[in-house]
C-alpha cells in the first residue's frame, strides 16, 4: 500500500504500546488426542514410519530434483506450487490456492478433529545463484539466471514425505487429527507469513513444525538470536529536465534517493551494534541526459526487538522527509515484508530432539564427503563455525539441542518468526547442505539435488514424522507447548504485526526477471519419467570437481 507524502508517516507504535497489546489471535484450546496408546505400540509404530519413510526415497528424490529445477523467486513459484499442490491432491488433501492474496500460497488439509497441526517450509529462490549440482566450483546451468543458492527446492518435498507416511498410519489407527501444509512463499523478501497470520490461517492451529534447510539434524528453543526486520521501498518523485541545455528546470528524484542514502550511512555511527541495514536502488532514472522524475530505494531495516525496529522504521522516514525537503520532490513509501525476531516452542524442540537423536545423521559416502571438502576450499570456508566447532566436510557429530542465544549482535531474519509469536512452532534443520559456505549464494545450490540433499531430506522426514506422531498421540506435548507459549515466550513480550491492515503483498516482485529467464530455464525442467535423477539428465559426474582446466571461480559472468 502506498502511503503519500502529505503526511509522510503513519502512526508508528511506542515500544510500551507494543508491550502492551495483546495477541492478535486468541489461542485455540488444544483438544486432547482421542487416542490412548501403550508405549510398545507407539514404538512399534515409529518403527513401521521410518521403514515407511525409507521406502519413499524414490519420490523424495523426485521432489527435490523436480523443485531444484524449475528456481523459481519468490512470488512466483508458479511451477513450484502447481507440481507440489497435484501431489497433495492426488493423495487426497484439500486445496486451497491464493491464500492472503498471494497467487503461489496455498494450503493443503487432510484428517479430521483436533490437533491440527501446520507444517511449513520455503520454496523460494535466489537471484543469479543458477548453478549445476554436483560440481565444486562456478558452473551454472543458465548464466545470470536464479537458482536454488538457499536450499528451499528441498523443505516441502520433506513435508510430503513425512507427511504422506504418517498419513497411512492415521488411517489404518484411526488417529484423530488435521495436518495442513503450507509453503513459505517469497522468504527471501520476507514477504508472506505476516500477512498468512494477519488473514486468519493460523487463527486455529494448536501448533506448527516448520522445516529449513541447514547442514545437522537439529532443532532449537527460545530467542535464537535473529533479527526481525521491516522491508520498505522508497519512491520519490521530482520534474525530468535537459540536463546539459536546462538542468535548472528540472528536480532529480535520484538527487533525493542518494542524500537519503548519505543520511542514513552517517546515521549508522550513531546506531546500537545489534542493528543491520542495507539498501538498493531499484531505479536510478533512465539515462544520463535526463534529469530523473522517478527513483527508489528500496531498504531493510533490521534489529533485535519490534521496538528497535520501528525506531528505525521512523528514522527511515525522517530521512527521506529531509531528502525531499533538500530536493524539492516528493515521496510515498511502501512496506514490502517484515519478520519479527523468532522465539521457538520448548516442549515441541525437547519431543523433537528425542526423535533427532534416534533417527541420527546420514552415512555420507566418499563421493558426498569430496564433494564436500571440494566446494569449501573452492569457496575458501573458515576453519571453524560460530561455535568453534571444526568446518570439515560433512558433518559426522549430531548437533545437541539449540538453546537460547544469551548474548547477540543480532543477524538474519526469517519471517516463521511471525508464526511463532502466535502459535507454539519449532523449526526443524535438516543436514542437506554442506557447511561453511557463503548462503545465498550459487555454492549453496551445489549439494541440493544429489545425494547429499536426498539424504538429508530422508533423515529430516523421519525426526518430523515421528514427532508429528507423537503430538497426536500424546496431548502432553501441545497442552505443555501452550503453557511455555503463554507463561514464558508471551508473558512479557507481545506480538504487534509490523504489517498493517491495509498493506498488500508485494506480488510483483521479481516478475519480469522470471519473466526473462523462465522460457530458458524450462528446457532444463527435470524429466523423472526419463531419467533417473536430476544429475543424469544434465549429464553430470559426481561428484565434479575442481582440476587445472577448469575456469577460474566465479566465471561465467556472476
Amino acid at each position: 500500500m502506498t502511503k503519500p507524502s502529505t503526511s509522510f508517516r503513519r502512526p508508528l507504535l511506542s515500544g510500551a504500546a507494543a508491550c502492551m497489546l495483546g495477541l492478535l489471535a486468541v489461542a485455540p484450546s488444544p483438544a486432547a488426542a482421542q487416542t490412548s496408546m501403550s508405549p510398545a505400540k507407539l514404538e512399534a509404530l515409529k518403527k513401521e514410519l521410518t521403514a515407511e519413510i525409507d521406502k519413499q526415497q524414490k519420490s523424495t528424490q523426485q521432489m527435490v530434483d523436480m523443485v531444484f529445477s524449475f528456481g523459481e523467486l519468490g512470488f512466483q513459484e508458479v511451477e513450484t506450487s502447481r507440481y507440489l499442490t497435484d501431489i497433495l491432491k492426488k493423495n487426497g488433501f484439500k486445496i486451497e490456492q491464493g491464500i492472503a492474496g498471494i497467487p503461489t500460497a496455498w494450503t493443503a488439509t487432510w484428517g479430521s478433529g483436533k490437533p491440527l497441526i501446520a507444517v511449513g517450509s520455503d520454496i523460494d529462490c535466489i537471484p543469479k545463484a543458477s548453478q549445476k549440482p554436483g560440481v565444486a566450483y562456478h558452473d551454472p546451468i543458465i548464466v545470470g539466471a536464479p537458482g536454488h543458492g538457499e536450499g528451499h527446492n528441498s523443505g516441502v518435498p520433506l513435508n510430503i514425505t513425512a507427511v504422506l507416511a504418517l498419513k497411512k498410519i492415521m488411517e489404518r489407527e484411526k488417529i484423530p487429527g488435521t495436518l495442513m501444509l503450507w509453503p513459505g512463499v517469497a522468504e527471501e523478501l520476507v514477504g508472506a507469513k505476516a500477512y498468512f497470520v494477519r488473514d486468519g490461517y493460523f487463527k486455529n492451529v494448536d501448533a506448527c513444525i516448520f522445516t529449513h534447510v541447514g547442514d545437522n539434524l537439529s532443532v532449537a528453543y527460545g530467542d535464537a538470536g535473529n533479527n526481525g526486520l521491516v522491508s520498505v521501498k522508497f519512491n520519490f518523485e521530482g520534474a525530468a529536465a535537459h540536463a546539459a541545455g536546462a538542468p535548472w528546470r528540472g528536480r532529480s528524484a535520484l538527487d533525493a534517493v542518494e542524500l537519503m542514502d548519505i543520511g542514513w550511512n552517517y546515521h549508522r555511527e550513531h546506531m546500537e551494534v545489534t542493528q543491520r541495514s542495507h539498501y538498493v536502488i531499484t531505479d536510478g532514472g533512465d539515462q544520463p541526459n535526463v534529469v530523473p522524475s522517478k527513483a527508489s530505494v528500496w531498504y531493510y531495516f533490521r534489529d533485535r526487538t519490534y521496538p528497535k525496529i520501528q525506531q528505525m522504521y521512523q528514522d527511515g522516514i525522517k530521512m527521506a522527509e529531509g531528502a525531499t525537503l533538500m530536493t524539492n520532490t516528493t515521496m510515498t513509501y511502501e512496506v514490502l515484508g517484515s519478520a519479527w525476531p523468532g522465539h521457538m516452542n520448548k516442549p515441541i524442540a525437547e519431543a523433537m530432539y528425542k526423535n533427532i537423536q534416534t533417527v541420527g545423521l546420514p552415512t555420507w559416502s566418499e563421493a558426498d564427503q569430496i564433494l564436500a571438502r571440494a566446494a569449501q576450499k573452492e569457496t575458501k570456508a573458515p576453519k571453524t563455525d560460530r561455535r568453534n566447532k571444526p568446518i570439515d566436510g560433512l558433518a559426522t557429530q549430531l548437533d545437541s539441542l539449540k538453546k537460547p542465544e544469551t548474548f547477540s549482535i543480532g543477524g538474519g531474519s526469517d519471517d516463521i518468526a511471525d508464526i511463532s509469536w502466535n502459535v507454539p512452532t519449532v523449526v526443524l534443520s535438516y543436514p542437506a547442505n554442506i557447511p561453511g559456505l557463503p548462503g545465498h549464494h550459487w555454492a549453496n545450490a551445489i549439494a541440493m539435488a544429489t545425494p547429499i540433499a536426498h539424504k538429508g531430506v530422508t533423515a529430516g522426514a523421519k525426526a518430523e514424522a515421528l514427532t508429528l506422531l507423537d503430538m497426536l498421540v500424546k496431548p502432553e506435548i501441545i497442552k505443555d507447548a501452550w503453557t511455555y507459549f503463554k507463561d514464558v515466550q508471551t508473558k512479557e513480550v507481545k506480538y504487534t504485526p509490523l504489517v498493517s491492515k491495509t498493506d498488500k503483498p508485494a506480488i510483483t516482485l521479481n516478475k519480469s526477471i522470471m519473466a526473462e529467464y523462465r522460457p530458458q530455464m524450462k528446457k532444463y525442467y527435470y524429466n523423472p519419467s526419463k531419467y533417473k535423477t536430476y544429475l543424469e539428465q544434465l549429464g553430470i559426474k559426481y561428484p565434479t570437481i575442481r582440476t587445472d582446466n577448469v575456469p577460474a571461480a566465479g566465471a561465467g559472468g556472476e
